[in-house]
């Protein structure tokens, strides 16, 4: 390992995760398995946000006993891109849901193959 790789190390985590939700999303079948694949890769893209926003030796941005020096805080927006990701992700997650349910009520299974032979069956009738 190089010097480099242990200090970017939350950003390697950030690449590795997202590299294992990709392949979920991509090689997975199962309807249930791509949703959390998706959100591993959601969790890699927050990760490195974070870690991009973050910088050693400053504050939270919230002004304490009188410093207003815009060098002694991290730039907020980073972590703002974060709460707006994670609530975003809930939200595209439960919709996600809500229609693989739907799917699995009309179909009996959570396999895409299966569901796409079904409804090829359904429009040959």
């Amino acid at each position: 390992m190089g010097p480099n790789l242990l200090v970017n190390m939350d950003e390697v985590a950030a690449v590795i995760l997202f590299g294992i939700g990709f392949t979920t999303l991509l090689l997975h079948r199962n309807m249930i398995k791509k949703i959390i694949g998706l959100n591993i890769m959601d969790t890699a893209v927050y990760l490195f946000l974070a870690a991009m926003g973050y910088v050693d030796g400053r504050m939270a941005p919230i002004v304490e006993n009188g410093v207003t020096d815009v060098e002694a805080y991290i730039n907020p927006i980073p972590s703002g891109l974060v709460l707006t990701g994670i609530v975003v992700s809930v939200s595209v997650t439960a919709l996600m849901l809500a229609l693989t349910i739907r799917l699995y009520r009309k179909y009996h299974s959570l396999d895409l193959d299966e569901i796409l032979i079904r409804i090829q069956k359904e429009e040959q009738r």
